[in-house]
């Protein structure tokens, strides 16, 4: 059982496999596009821009007016998907140094706003890659604990914003929703479905999400 106020009716535009990719990940992506002011003219890097949230994190920005995205990838694979999703330039992290990336990208300047997945295993490259006065929004980590190097996060003036979206306020779920359903009705928001299973194959579907192996959203469908 849910609350009421959490189902939210798809538009007609939308099937109930898009519908299924939503919720939380575009939320999640909307947020951290917005939170403390818009990305509009902004570069935004989008930390696993081949993600469910990173690949929602980069339509919005640029639905929002950002004036670059970046985004970080771990193959190939993922920075076609990347670009495919609108992301102006992509940063190979096994293969390329993502900071020093960063700065040729943007003439040294940095990025205004950084959407973070992992602030445990990033939180040394945060003050390399921020730009002055920047935004870090932190949405996921991989440990429970961060450490930020207090000499370079203090001289950039940078701040770090944390959020879960289960504890949204109402405003902003609202705002959220009006925004994704208005995108949606637009059919300007794309949704990648890497692969469907039938319900009775539902721990297939769960092993195929943890294998790693499907770019885009698993699907199970009736």
């Amino acid at each position: 059982m849910l609350p009421s106020e959490q189902a939210v009716p798809l538009p007609e535009t939308a099937t109930l496999e898009a519908g299924a990719c939503l919720g939380i990940p575009a939320v999640t992506a909307h947020r951290a596009v917005t939170v403390d002011g818009s990305p509009e003219g902004q570069t935004v890097l989008v930390a696993g821009g081949a993600g469910a949230v990173g690949h929602y994190a980069i339509q919005m920005s640029k639905l929002l007016g950002a004036a670059r995205v970046i985004a970080t990838v771990s193959s190939p694979e993922k920075a076609r998907h990347a670009l495919e999703a609108g992301a102006d330039e992509v940063i190979d992290y096994k293969r390329e140094d993502v900071a020093e990336r960063v700065a040729a990208i943007t003439s040294g300047h940095g990025a205004d706003r950084v959407v973070e997945v992992d602030i445990a295993g990033n939180a040394a490259l945060l003050p390399r890659v921020v730009a002055r006065d920047g935004l870090c929004v932190v949405y996921g980590s991989n440990g429970s604990q961060a450490c930020l190097d207090f000499g370079p996060m203090i001289l950039s003036g940078a701040a770090v914003r944390f959020f879960i979206v289960y504890e949204l306020s109402w405003e902003a779920r609202q705002r959220g929703i009006a925004d994704l359903t208005r995108w949606m009705t637009d059919r300007r928001l794309r949704h990648t479905i890497g692969a469907t299973f039938p319900l009775d194959a539902v721990v297939e579907a769960h092993e195929c999400v943890e294998s790693g192996s499907v770019v885009g959203n698993v699907v199970v469908v009736p």
